[in-house]
């Protein structure tokens, strides 16, 4: 038996590929085994049936799957903050909330996007695989986190971290317009991988592994690397334009924040200690400008999926390993080993 659609505009998906980054059970509340939850927040499937009042989707559809579904009716989703909605469901958050890692999963139709696009007259195809299209969520937030702060034509970009959502951030920032960008990492293998997956024409592309030495003092290394990158940049610009910050560890937090020019922009894009020590001084002598940045807002998955179907962002190179259902926590131990870029887990019976 397949749950059924119990409002007029869900629909009901068979989950083909999952993701999940299990390692320490959520984020502000956790999972317990008093309230075990099913997991799962990234996800595509195939639409499985459909409420009577959906007329853009029909069973057998290949879709992404948005998996945060707001209230509609609080203040922050009418003015266009959804992502910030109190009465937020999002997949697989505790301890009530169930993720997609099942075989069907019940979702509005608003929150599904097709992954297949025909287009003109001689009717071709863009498209991009069910595989690819797990990654449109954490493309999301790279997404969102790039507009947070703004990135546009010739800014000088440095992203902290080389996991997905870093190398995303890194991938959008060039996306939108940036001359420059710098990814940083303690790993010489996805360094060198996003060495590789980040070229282009007429794009400046570098990385950096930091010292094992006080965060000003990398950070100072850092702007001397765009300088030496960008010879003939103003010497007062020293500095990059935006830092993005996309491992959550306090001492990435302080360097990126010391690696700005006056003026700049920072984005606090990954998760960590809730508390970390924090250049405050440096903010305020510098009017650095400070955003956060959480999940995904209006208009950033449906552009996380143009950019891929486009092939503006190849996704299917993220992608390390692959997974049967049955092997689910030997693919978790994967992850949580720092093995590769992208695991996924394919869905129930798939």
């Amino acid at each position: 038996m397949y749950p059924a659609p119990d409002d007029s505009n869900d629909l009901i998906t068979s989950n083909k590929l999952q993701v999940h980054f299990w390692l320490h059970g959520g984020v502000k509340t956790h999972v317990s085994e008093e309230n075990p939850i099913v997991m799962g927040h990234e996800a595509s499937g195939i639409v499985h049936a459909v409420g009577p009042a959906v007329s853009n989707l029909k069973p057998g559809d290949e879709i992404a799957i948005e998996p945060g579904f707001a209230c509609r009716i609080c203040s922050n989703c009418k003015s266009g903050h959804y992502n910030l909605c109190p009465h937020m469901m999002f997949a697989a958050n505790p301890p009530h909330t169930h993720g997609t890692l099942s075989k069907f999963f019940k979702v509005p139709a608003d929150c599904c996007f097709k992954i297949a696009k025909t287009l003109g007259e001689n009717r071709s195809t863009l498209q991009i695989a069910l595989d690819e299209a797990v990654l449109i969520e954490p493309m999301a937030v790279a997404v969102h986190s790039v507009k947070q702060v703004g990135v546009k034509p010739g800014d000088r970009v440095i992203v902290f971290g080389a996991g997905t959502v870093g190398l995303m951030c890194a991938a959008v920032a060039r996306e939108f317009g940036a001359s420059v960008v710098v990814s940083v990492d303690l790993s010489d293998q996805k360094l060198a991988f996003a060495q590789k997956w980040m070229a282009r024409d007429r794009f400046l592309f570098s990385t950096a592994i930091p010292e094992p030495m006080p965060a000003e003092d990398n950070a100072a290394g850092l702007r001397n690397r765009l300088q030496n990158l960008n010879p003939d940049e103003d010497p007062g610009m020293s500095g990059f334009d935006v830092a993005i910050e996309a491992t959550g560890a306090e001492s990435c937090i302080q360097m990126a924040i010391y690696s700005l020019r006056i003026g700049g922009s920072f984005v606090q894009t990954g998760l960590g200690n809730r508390n970390v020590n924090f250049p405050i001084s440096t903010v305020s002598e510098n009017e650095i400008t400070i955003k956060g940045c959480y999940q995904y807002g209006h208009g950033d998955f449906k552009l996380a999926l143009q950019l891929a179907m486009s092939g503006k962002i190849e996704l299917k190179p993220l992608i390390t390993s692959v997974f049967p259902f049955e092997e689910v926590t030997k693919a978790w131990d994967t992850t949580k080993s720092g093995e590769g870029i992208k695991t996924l887990i394919r869905g129930v019976g798939f």
